[in-house]
């Protein structure tokens, strides 16, 4: 159903793989922007990077389970930052490695941006997972 793929010719990433492969026939999710707003609509964390990714994860995994799908599922996701510091990008890198999302491991693109969609917002992620055969007659589908 699932394969993931570190190419052996390229430099070996630190946690993910260069792509995953999965077979037709399987369910797939494509997860709108995952944002740091609580369920009022406020953000989490406003000035800091780490705290929104954390709600970012906390709201990926309620999308995700909404689908029938979860962490060790993801395909791919790209994670972007309002930032152009390594050092901020890498802090909330280090989140997304503690979520479980990089277990698998995972395709991931790491973006430095200028802006995003919600006035404070400094962090969004979105994804692609499969949904797999035993819970595709789960919740919310």
């Amino acid at each position: 159903m699932l394969k993931r793929v570190t190419v052996p010719g390229l430099f070996p990433p630190p946690v993910y793989s260069h792509a995953s492969v999965v077979e037709a026939g399987t369910r797939l999710a494509f997860l709108a922007g995952s944002v740091p707003l609580d369920v009022q609509g406020r953000i989490v964390g406003v000035g800091d990077p780490v705290r929104q990714a954390e709600q970012v994860i906390v709201n990926l995994g309620e999308q995700l389970r909404a689908v029938g799908s979860d962490f060790a599922h993801v395909l791919s996701t790209d994670v972007y930052v309002v930032s152009g510091e390594p050092e901020v990008l890498s802090a909330v890198w280090d989140v997304v490695k503690a979520s479980g999302l990089s277990a698998g491991p995972h395709s991931s693109t790491l973006l430095g941006v200028a802006c995003l969609g919600y006035p404070g917002q400094l962090v969004e992620i979105t994804a692609t997972a499969a949904v797999p055969e035993e819970r595709e007659a789960g919740e919310g589908l």
